[in-house]
């Protein structure tokens, strides 16, 4: 059981539905702080950190860099648990084709690209992009966040650019959307998401429940 003194931040730079994060993190964790905040210091004394993300990339960054996100971030993957969501995924890696192209946090390898317009599944389907509900995730690697989770378990996606796949090393999960693109992403202290756990029921809460407990690498 959790812990009543583990404290939780959500990172607040104005681009992630933070409430459905930090209720259901509540959820699984009733004895846990659950904090949203954009204050760098109170995110400090956290014992797990949570960096969600929606919205235009070029707009995140500014913001993430603005909040002195960028230089925490950094520092905090180093130290403690922290879970990228979405955007906040995407965020970490080094460049992303969106809005013309924008440097990310080149915490991790890789790009982020852009589905295209011209998509197609197995028949010949032409296929929407973004990429949004419900989706088979393939586990790649043996992980604690994985906990109770079952191999090609669905989760819900809502995206139109996606992590590539070129640095398996870093890769914990995949998921084939005519393409096959990183579902998620771990390196020591961090794992990050393309899907949204906070939306994806059962299966999503198990996932944040496994991070609570988890304690890094």
């Amino acid at each position: 059981m959790t812990d009543f003194r583990t404290r939780i931040a959500v990172l607040d730079y104005g681009m992630g539905n933070l409430h459905s994060v930090a209720k259901a993190l509540e959820l699984v964790a009733p004895r846990a702080e659950v904090i949203i905040t954009s204050d760098t210091e109170e995110a400090e004394d956290a014992d797990r950190i949570v960096f969600p993300g929606v919205g235009a990339i070029r707009d995140c960054m500014a913001e993430i860099r603005r909040l002195g996100f960028d230089r925490f971030v950094a520092k905090a993957v180093q130290e403690k648990p922290v879970l990228g969501i979405c955007v906040g995924m995407q965020a970490l890696l080094e460049h992303s084709e969106e809005n013309n192209g924008v440097d990310c946090l080149n915490i991790l390898p890789g790009e982020v690209r852009f589905f295209g317009r011209h998509l197609r599944d197995e028949n010949g389907e032409k296929l929407k992009v973004p990429h949004m509900g419900w989706d088979r995730v393939h586990q790649t690697i043996d992980h604690p966040m994985w906990h109770g989770i079952e191999q090609d378990c669905r989760f819900y996606f809502v995206h139109s650019y996606y992590v590539d796949e070129s640095r398996p090393e870093f890769v914990a999960a995949t998921c084939d959307y005519s393409v096959k693109f990183a579902a998620a992403l771990v390196h020591d202290n961090l794992f990050a998401v393309q899907f949204h756990p906070e939306k994806s029921h059962t299966a999503g809460l198990q996932l944040l429940s496994n991070f609570v407990s988890w304690r890094g690498e």
